[in-house]
């Protein structure tokens, strides 16, 4: 069959969760025998969030075909089997870019570019490349309705409803029931007013999901109703949960899944939620706890390390321990030391750019080190702990990345030039290159040698993992490093660059340059993740002793 399209909007306020509650509802849809793909369409004027800074924009996620997106495709792959890439996530900025390009190509024949017919025909057409092959294709649409941006998006997938008949395309619009303390009230006055705004883009949702604290009454809920023109029985609401994994159930129970199979006349079995019952279950009866230590520069917005606190959530879930996450800001550890440190079982210095707090990285990594503590470093984690066994242990004073310091007589990390892609392309850059979409970027093969740590933890001697970094270790000064100690125990597939280092004679201290966390989901797991809080677990039981 072809293509059906679930259209996903938000209004009243942002953050509602339309991330979540999109994902959740594709992977109740999967569960029942559904091909499922999911696309996020973002209406700012970035070609892509890569550039954009954490305390904005949170977390850029990297899928394995090396495109940087937004942190929605995070969770979409958390939630759903697919593995989703470069047509899954596209911005305002790249379908201007698009139509532009076109039009200084000549390709619309003299035609007076507009916002109608050809920005919203090329969204119309990226969207449809995205849900190419999917039984249904689930679409967000960031921002909040009413916004200005937007408005381009929303008349293009008006048009998609008009254009496929409304068999093939659903309206779901996430909004917000506040609730006043004081009149002990559920408002529904700021749900008649988003939806009014979103028929007077005309679209008038089948489904509506309101975010609250409390249960909706059905009194309110005939009243949303009454003034939206949406069916009672297509009413949700949407509780806050004491996790995320929890609300592909409670979605289900209120049978949102059995209102859309309806709607959209999808031929499919019944719903299969016991993977995610019993995700839930193992989380909420852990058998020990451990105290994690996150060093890094974006603490006050943790957003900015999303995946990453969620893999340590699927570690807890699969080793089933209670993972206490302690954020450090590394800058705070550089003016007043480690001694903050001294009661965590293990620490994790995660990826980063700019020099900001790096020294108070670079002493949380000898802390580890001398303290026997256990380490995991990601990306720049990976790279300060070089830089601290260079100095500390192989007699490069001063040893240091040239990111850091350009004159460093020991530049142990260096700008990567020359690198092989996942499909074998050789890429360069240099200094003056421009920054958007030239790191290294997405899946590549990792050779683990034989004996060491990295590969017993893996149980595998190849591995896939994303990359989003411009710098590496300096190949010329590995074996000084390798005599003192340090061993390198994992290489890129052509043998060139380093990805993974350990050190000997410590309990665990292990580090990668690649993200582990982009490819860790709730389900399955990550062994790396896994591995480390098991170390930390012997760890917290000695520091009890």
């Amino acid at each position: 069959m072809s293509t059906k399209y679930i259209f996903i909007t938000g209004g009243v306020v942002s953050s509602l969760g339309k991330g979540i509650v999109s994902a959740s509802l594709a992977s109740i849809l999967e569960s029942r025998g559904l091909n499922i793909t999911m696309l996020k369409l973002d209406p700012y004027i970035n070609v892509d969030p890569g550039t954009m800074s954490p305390f904005q924009h949170g977390e850029v996620f990297v899928t394995n075909d090396g495109a940087e997106t937004d942190l929605d495709l995070g969770h979409y792959e958390r939630f759903i089997h697919s593995k989703l890439g470069k047509k899954n996530n596209f911005t305002a900025g790249r379908v201007y870019e698009n139509v532009i390009e076109r039009e200084r190509r000549g390709e619309y024949l003299g035609d007076t570019v507009q916002i109608i017919p050809h920005i919203t025909n090329e969204i119309k057409r990226l969207t449809q490349v995205g849900g190419q092959g999917a039984d249904v294709a689930l679409v967000e649409i960031g921002g909040t309705v009413g916004d200005i941006e937007s408005l381009p998006f929303m008349e293009a997938i008006r048009q998609m409803g008009f254009e496929l008949g409304r068999d093939n395309v659903l309206f779901i619009h996430l909004t917000l029931l506040p609730y006043i303390k004081v009149a002990g009230e559920l408002k529904t006055k700021p749900t008649q007013h988003s939806v009014k705004e979103l028929r007077g883009i005309g679209i008038q949702p089948d489904i509506l999901i309101c975010r609250s604290e409390y249960q909706l009454p059905d009194a309110e809920r005939a009243k949303i109703a009454l003034f939206t023109n949406v069916p009672q029985d297509s009413v949700f609401t949407s509780l806050d949960v004491d996790t995320i994994y929890k609300v592909p159930r409670a979605l289900h129970e209120q049978g949102l899944d059995d209102v859309v199979v309806k709607k959209l006349s999808l031929n499919c079995k019944l719903t299969d939620l016991s993977d995610w019952d019993n995700v839930v279950e193992k989380l909420q009866h852990p058998k020990s706890s451990v105290d994690i230590a996150m060093v890094g520069k974006y603490m006050d917005l943790t957003e900015s390390y999303k995946s990453l606190s969620e893999a340590l959530i699927h570690a807890s879930i699969h080793t089933q321990t209670k993972v206490n996450i302690h954020y450090f800001d590394s800058e705070e550890i550089e003016k007043n030391g480690t001694d903050c440190l001294s009661e965590m079982g293990a620490i994790l210095v995660p990826g980063g750019f700019g020099n900001r707090g790096v020294e108070g990285k670079i002493a949380t990594v000898k802390f580890a080190r001398e303290n026997n503590v256990p380490y995991l470093g990601i990306c720049l984690g990976m790279q300060v702990a070089v830089i601290e066994y260079a100095r500390n242990m192989a007699n490069m004073t001063d040893a240091n990345s040239t990111e850091f310091n350009g004159s460093t007589p020991y530049p142990v990390i260096d700008l990567i030039t020359k690198w092989q892609d996942m499909d074998g392309h050789k890429k360069t850059r240099n200094k003056d290159s421009d920054f958007g979409g030239t790191m290294r970027l997405g899946g590549q093969e990792c050779v683990l040698v034989e004996g060491t740590n990295s590969q017993e933890i893996y149980i595998k001697s190849v591995i896939t993992e994303r990359h989003r970094h411009r710098y590496e270790v300096n190949n010329s000064l590995i074996k000084q490093l390798e005599t003192a100690g340090l061993i390198v125990s994992g290489r890129s597939i052509d043998g060139t660059l380093v990805e993974m280092v350990e050190i000997k004679n410590h309990p665990w201290l292990v580090a990668c340059q690649f993200h582990p966390e982009f490819t860790s989901n709730p389900r399955d797991g990550h062994p790396l993740f896994e591995s480390f809080i098991k170390a930390a677990n012997k760890a917290h039981d000695l520091i009890l002793s």
